[in-house]
């Protein structure tokens, strides 16, 4: 299935028997904390995770085309039974609800293998389908893990899907591009948002679902464990909501006069002087040695940090390794950068990367990961860390499945805390912050791409090593492109947010104020949807969270699932025509006004100002 966005093949040899595996989540906008910094959650209003809603729609069209079964598959307290009472009414022909006190606490490594270990009870299944992501927590690393627990192929962000007998084409959306890979089954899939229509039933028919189409099965039923958190090899430390207050000053006026007081609002809040980078860390010395200022590392430990790259990402790499350069002084560490075929290890090794192992051989994620693992075996290195990206999460997921590893997904920030690895983790689109540790004797984190400074530059040669892969994937790669650089709204100063009232032919009478503001274009999901953006520059609760020194929202409506991924922005100017517009509650400075006229005034305010 290669080229445009034709409609896939979908030809049946036999009845299909799918596993849609769905969660229970909070709605955004209800989310409070406790005094104890923990998320409250008695009243709290809940629905299923908007990526399930797609695995569930999906299930129930090939269940229903091929004349097979769908099952819907959820772990959870007794509320959770609402969301497979809602697939059931779409269409699913039975729920398994994993109910029992014992799973209270369950990270995705306990969530993932009570989930394989009842995908295994309740017999063979030909295709089993997850969401992409969890919105409360966004580590898009529960699939994996299952598939690595479960023995099965696996792909990520399904967007368009077909079938001709056994064999499965595939159209992939990752973060910053496409694939076309092509598996036969069984296999586990990961869907995206917009593979199909989301499975969405009103309470009322909810309801009237029979009990008995719901099976329970307790943790004695799957065996002795261990379960919940007694088999999460990770904790979560103290909670935090990410408060940003807003001004709320909305002007009114000509488009000229409103632009000048904006601009003079603006300097006022530093909104418009480049911002404090995050400090970039002094060279830091390679292992048994000293850099020129003195800095030396601890006494050697024998620890190790790997820090898995990712193929034609360099950036990213440098990213992590000049990370686990810094966290490797606390604790007398050395860092093994584990790279691929082509990688510059000079390059590397000006990173941080006291030693490279280079993987020789394709590098398909599932292969990738089984290196990773007999790596680790040999090793035994203290932590990993790799990108929070479809092939970071996939490899390290699985990996982390296959060690019994604890995984910390999506983090934005490390640090050595008594001797601790402790991960700073978003949840709910930035709404909350945790600090999470691992247990397990290798610790593993997922890094969000640009959020790390980069290294300074230091001059080593690492040490070298080689391992092979082997071959053992039936996922087959057939094309690939990328589209955009995942990185570049996180690391952007200032961003432009545009909503589908501005169309693409007139993105460039944007240009002269985002030169000006030395910006980057961001945009809605209704946006993306068009195909007017990369699916990278989405901007909300399904898209990316971003923390800009300045973000400018054009023609937005203010809607919380877009609003919410620029909650950390040091400052929202909003343009709206409408002065009514629920954006206007969430800036703190609003421009009422045509955007077509208010850009260019702002232009011109910024060209004069002193």
């Amino acid at each position: 299935m290669s080229g445009g966005d034709e409609s896939p093949v979908c030809r049946f040899d036999r009845p299909l028997r799918i596993a849609a595996l769905v969660k229970q989540i909070p709605v955004g906008e209800s989310m409070t904390l406790g005094e104890d910094g923990r998320l409250v959650r008695d009243g709290l209003e809940l629905e299923m995770n908007a990526y399930c809603r797609r695995a569930v729609s999906m299930g129930v069209e090939w269940a229903q085309q091929s004349g097979g079964s769908c099952t819907v598959f959820t772990l959870g307290p007794p509320s959770a039974e609402d969301v497979l009472r809602e697939a059931i009414a779409w269409g699913a022909h039975a729920g398994v609800h994993l109910c029992d006190p014992a799973f209270a606490g369950s990270d995705t490594l306990a969530t993932a293998r009570a989930l394989a270990a009842a995908l295994q009870r309740e017999g063979m299944f030909d295709l089993v389908l997850v969401g992409r992501n969890s919105l409360d927590g966004d580590t898009g690393q529960v699939g994996p893990e299952i598939a690595q627990l479960a023995g099965l192929p696996f792909a990520a962000g399904v967007r368009h899907m077909g079938i001709v007998g056994e064999e499965l084409s595939l159209r992939l959306e990752h973060d910053d591009g496409w694939e076309d890979v092509e598996v036969a089954l069984p296999v586990l899939l990961s869907v995206a948002e917009r593979l199909c229509e989301p499975c969405k039933v009103p309470p009322a028919l909810r309801a009237e679902v029979p009990a008995d189409r719901i099976s329970v099965i307790t943790a004695s039923d799957l065996g002795g464990g261990p379960w919940g958190q007694a088999g999460s090899p990770t904790r979560v430390g103290r909670t935090r909501a990410m408060q940003h207050h807003r001004e709320v000053k909305v002007l009114s006026g000509s488009a000229a006069a409103q632009a000048a007081e904006a601009v003079a609002l603006l300097a006022q809040r530093g909104a418009l002087s480049p911002s404090v980078s995050p400090a970039v860390p002094a060279a830091v010395p390679a292992a048994g040695s000293s850099a020129s200022d003195g800095t030396a590392r601890a006494a050697p430990t024998g620890r190790i940090i790997a820090v898995l790259t990712e193929p034609d990402r360099p950036q990213v790499g440098a990213e992590m390794l000049g990370e686990a350069a810094r966290l490797a002084t606390a604790i007398g560490a050395t860092v093994h950068a584990l790279a691929f075929d082509g990688a510059d290890i000079v390059a590397l090794g000006t990173a941080g990367a006291d030693a490279v192992t280079t993987f020789t051989g394709v590098p398909i994620a599932q292969d990738v990961a089984s290196a990773v693992v007999a790596w680790a075996h040999v090793h035994a290195p203290w932590a990993i860390a790799g990108p929070s990206t479809a092939f970071g999460r996939e490899v390290l997921g699985r990996s982390a499945a296959a060690l019994g590893a604890g995984l910390v997904g999506d983090a934005i920030g490390l640090e050595i805390v008594d001797g601790e690895l402790v991960a700073a983790k978003p949840a709910f689109s930035g709404a909350l912050l945790a600090d999470i540790t691992c247990t397990s004797p290798v610790r593993m984190v997922s890094v969000r791409p640009g959020v790390l400074p980069l290294p300074s530059r230091r001059e080593h040669i690492p040490d070298t090593f080689t391992h092979s892969i082997t071959p053992c994937s039936r996922v087959r790669l057939i094309s690939e492109r990328r589209d955009d650089d995942v990185e570049v709204l996180a690391r952007a100063d200032a961003v432009i947010g545009v909503g589908a009232a501005v169309q693409p032919s007139e993105y460039g009478e944007l240009s002269l104020l985002a030169a000006l503001l030395g910006a980057e274009l961001a945009a809605s999901r209704k946006v993306t949807d068009k195909g007017w953006a990369p699916r990278s520059r989405q901007v909300g609760i399904t898209g990316r969270s971003i923390a800009p020194r300045l973000y400018v929202a054009v023609g937005l409506s203010g809607k919380f699932n877009h609003m919410v991924g620029v909650r950390a922005a040091g400052t929202i100017l909003a343009i709206n025509n409408d002065p009514d517009a629920l954006v206007f509650s969430q800036c703190d400075v609003g421009i009422v006004g045509d955007w077509h006229a208010v850009v260019p005034a702002l232009a011109a305010a910024l060209r004069h100002l002193d």
